[in-house]
């Protein structure tokens, strides 16, 4: 229980269906801030109080588990890494799977609880090689791929009641439940850095490193203090000493780590094909060469069509796409799908 509309409404939904329910908060900042800013910030005191009512009205018992070292370590340190690596992570993916649905969901198992139940939209469906993972019914709160790295063995243990229900009737059922948080706004952005200033924020852990940003063909035309603070399609905020030779504006193509360099160059330099990924995760079994599938690359972006053309069991995966996308960076996951169903997913490299 976050403290917010969506977990409540799916804790009291799970007291409905007549599960012995244990709310439970997850603290996961060493520092919580007193208040949250908007719809900023991470783990608040505000938050933690706002979980607890929901718990006392729907009278169910209620915790606040510890695990910032642990989010500290494998979401936190990740991201910084990731960056410092010349490559976008996105930490939802991380915390999904490191944090909720591995260190929560083993202590609850430990605890002899059945399963994990939150307020993600996202559906899990029995079929014919065990549990699925599909898109929710609300398309513009689906949230399958962030959650796309959770194996059967995983998803066996989740429950996501809100799966088939739109935001704007699980804001009216918690009122019409007596929950202070039916009103309350969304939490969005980076959960730990609270003013969304990852830039900054990435500069006070990894410091100033001064470096060129160059065209593809080698010629300097700017300096950065930090190729961390880039990454691939970005077009704001290059502070380029010269404008292209066209007038048009440009894009960042690559970040080199090594080198310390950032390439910059028009956009439709950006468009890719193909892309591999390694590490991935399947949601049963693992896809055939030549499988037709929806290629998904950002947490609510468009899904392109494709193809599988390789798969390397537990160490890669590579896809070619019917048409191209833009803006595409190392690190971010790939989410393959069937329909509504989600396939795997990798890690872009």
């Amino acid at each position: 229980m976050s403290g917010g509309v969506d977990s409540a409404v799916a804790a009291a939904r799970a007291v409905d269906a007549g599960h012995d329910v244990v709310g439970v908060h997850l603290a996961l900042s060493r520092d919580p801030a007193t208040h949250r800013t908007g719809a900023r910030g991470c783990c608040t005191v505000e938050d933690a109080h706002d979980a607890r009512r929901a718990a006392d009205v729907l009278g169910i018992p209620f915790y606040v588990w510890d695990l910032s070292e642990r989010f500290e370590a494998d979401v936190v340190e990740d991201f910084v890494a990731e960056y410092a690596a010349g490559r976008t992570p996105n930490p939802c993916v991380r915390c999904n799977e490191r944090i909720k649905f591995s260190a929560l969901l083993d202590k609850a198992l430990a605890l002899d609880f059945d399963a994990v139940c939150t307020g993600h939209y996202a559906r899990v469906v029995e079929g014919p090689d065990g549990p699925e993972l599909h898109r929710a019914a609300d398309p513009g709160k689906d949230q399958s791929y962030v959650l796309a790295v959770l194996p059967p063995g995983r998803l066996a243990h989740a429950q996501f009641p809100l799966g088939d229900t739109v935001k704007d009737d699980v804001r009216a059922e918690a009122a019409r439940r007596g929950l202070a948080v039916a009103a309350k706004p969304d939490s969005h952005d980076i959960c730990f850095i609270a003013d969304g200033d990852t830039r900054a924020w990435l500069g006070e852990r990894l410091g100033r490193r001064p470096g060129q940003v160059v065209e593809a063909d080698g010629s300097v035309v700017g300096e950065h203090q930090g190729a961390y603070a880039y990454t691939v399609g970005q077009r704001h905020g290059l502070r380029l000493g010269r404008p292209a030779a066209d007038g048009r504006p440009r894009y960042v193509l690559s970040v080199e780590p090594v080198s310390n360099t950032v390439t910059v160059g028009p956009r439709e330099a950006l468009a890719v094909d193909a892309l591999a990924g390694t590490g991935p995760t399947w949601c049963g079994p693992a896809p055939r060469p030549g499988r037709a599938v929806l290629v998904q690359v950002r947490a609510h972006g468009t899904p392109v069509p494709g193809r599988v053309v390789d798969v390397t069991a537990g160490r890669c995966v590579a896809v070619r796409l019917d048409e191209p996308l833009t803006g595409v960076a190392p690190g971010q996951t790939m989410v393959l799908y069937d329909g509504t169903r989600v396939v795997g997913s990798a890690t872009i490299t």
